[in-house]
């Protein structure tokens, strides 16, 4: 099911195409090239299409926008989480990539929370700031619902690291949204809701 959100602020104008059941394109245009290709990396490997159509006030810092399209993922995550017939609900993965190992584990319970055990070898990848990347994380937390467990093993290289964790996410994320046989939210907590 495809879902679409836009968002508008003073500060970011931001337009979301996410489908969880049906691999790429991925088409992030965010006017930061290197997270641009974090969050292609994401998709790609979580098998899932994501379009991303960002721009906001990058010439100030690119905080607001970062952190904004955490925030709307995070909502399609949530249409797509409720618009189901139900998902797997929880999800997790390891990925290495040469000398960094990173982990994402999740539980779309409808309970935010980010566990954030990251150290960065290096502040920046190129010219982006690596602290942002908390930013992306927790809003997507935040507004997806999402019980988000992320680690950084270890790891000499920031932008191997920031790479592995977003394959990871990807991955974690596949296998949380697979789509659960029937019951709804009934079959994905004894509680027999969210």
């Amino acid at each position: 099911m495809m879902i679409e959100i836009h968002r508008v602020t003073k500060e970011t104008d931001i337009i979301v195409i996410l489908d969880m059941n049906v691999s790429g394109p991925s088409k992030p245009e965010t006017g930061l090239p290197f997270f641009n290709h974090m969050l292609n990396a994401m998709a790609f490997h979580g098998g899932f299409r994501l379009e991303v159509k960002a721009s906001g006030d990058i010439d100030v810092d690119p905080h607001h926008l970062v952190e904004d399209i955490g925030l709307v993922i995070g909502q399609a995550l949530v249409k797509a989480r409720t618009e189901s017939e139900g998902i797997r609900r929880f999800g997790q993965a390891v990925i290495p990539m040469d000398d960094a190992l990173s982990e994402a584990v999740i539980d779309a319970c409808g309970r935010p929370y980010l566990k954030w055990d990251v150290e960065w070898a290096q502040e920046k990848a190129g010219d982006f700031d690596l602290s942002l990347l908390r930013e992306f994380f927790r809003g997507l937390a935040v507004a997806g619902k999402l019980n988000l467990h992320l680690t950084v093993r270890y790891s000499e290289n920031g932008h191997h690291a920031a790479e592995a964790m977003f394959k990871a996410t990807g991955r974690a994320l596949a296998e949380a949204y697979t789509p659960n046989d029937g019951g709804g939210e009934a079959g994905m907590s004894t509680k027999g809701t969210l």
